[in-house]
């Protein structure tokens, strides 16, 4: 910034940036746009704005005005499945999601780009489950005017990370329900699992495919999930007798079904007795009892990631312990919460 010119004085001016109106619970946004020729008219509604002067800029070989910035930026940090919102507006561009999904974020780079300090990028949490055109992330640059280098840096980390941010799709999958108990099986109580995971699973643009019940019985439990994957699935959810009870062995049967990897029990509540196997390529989700009781558990966190691909492991489960601990709030709006951030 060279100078400046008395409001008063600066008719046909041009807007070197957009100017912000906010009216208190009404109102936030851009009330003049950058490249606005300043009237006559205008004069009176700049300075109910508070601005007293106009800055004339000269920008040097080495600066950068905050819209070009904001174009960089979003441009590199914007990876496969999102997309950039529109033109700037203030200084900043949304990232927002190219089709629904699960939301990745390279945590790291992110911060690398943050810790510039002169520019920013602010986004939603990792492995939030999105929705197409939801807004992911804003960036811009803070100042006005910056030096050009900070903002290539910024690029640079951005463009080396292949994307801070991605939308990962989830796969369509097949699955197989198994539901455990000797009184579900001998009809006693009715299930109630099935229609719980039916809806979850579809929700997610899956289908169930195979239902077998199997009472507590290790040998009958192993064959059902066989009978599952000869039936197409390609992911297996069983329900029931994951805890400590000596009757509970659903996951003795998942070993015997051929599952290997088996990673048991979570830093999770609700959902501490969960378990991810694998059979083949084939993901094995054992749900604990509390899956049947609350709307939202582990089975929510770990479902879309496994639908994306991703290979469970111990290291990923232990990294849930950090937000793992779900508030039971009256009215859920989870995804909108801090549950598995």
């Amino acid at each position: 910034m060279t100078k400046t010119i008395p409001v008063d004085q600066a008719v046909g001016m041009v807007l070197p940036h957009d100017i912000t109106e906010i009216r208190t619970e009404e109102f936030k946004g851009r009330a003049f746009k950058k490249g606005h020729i300043i009237q006559a008219e205008d004069i009176e509604h700049l300075k109910r704005l508070g601005k007293e002067n106009i800055y004339v800029l000269e920008l040097g070989s080495d600066d950068i005005h905050e819209n070009e910035a904001a174009e960089l930026m979003a441009g590199a940090l914007a990876g496969p499945g999102t997309s950039v919102s529109g033109e700037p507006v203030e200084g900043k561009l949304n990232i927002v999601a190219a089709h629904d999904g699960l939301l990745k974020i390279d945590v790291e780079a992110l911060y690398q780009f943050n810790l510039l300090g002169e520019v920013m990028c602010a986004t939603l949490h990792n492995n939030t489950p999105v929705k197409k055109g939801e807004q992911l992330a804003g960036t811009r640059l803070i100042p006005l005017v910056s030096k050009r280098g900070i903002v290539n840096d910024a690029v640079a980390i951005a463009k080396k990370a292949g994307g801070i941010l991605k939308v990962a799709q989830l796969k369509q999958a097949k699955a197989g329900l198994i539901i455990t108990g000797n009184e579900v099986f001998h009809g006693r109580i009715k299930d109630a699992f099935e229609p719980v995971l039916r809806k979850k699973l579809e929700k997610l643009g899956s289908e169930v495919v195979a239902v077998r019940f199997a009472p507590d019985d290790i040998e009958t439990i192993g064959a059902e999930i066989k009978a599952c994957l000869d039936a197409g699935a390609d992911i297996i959810v069983t329900s029931g007798g994951m805890s400590v009870d000596p009757d509970d062995v659903t996951r003795q049967g998942i070993a015997r079904a051929g599952a290997k990897e088996i990673v048991y029990g979570t830093p999770v509540l609700p959902g501490a007795m969960f378990l991810v196997g694998y059979i083949g390529a084939v993901p094995v989700l054992g749900l604990p009892a509390c899956g049947m009781f609350h709307k939202i558990t582990v089975f929510d966190l770990i479902l879309p990631r496994v639908l994306c691909g991703e290979k469970i492991t111990r290291h990923d489960m232990a990294q849930l312990g950090h937000g793992g601990l779900c508030r039971q709030c009256k009215t859920c709006a989870y995804p909108i919460c801090g549950f598995g951030k």
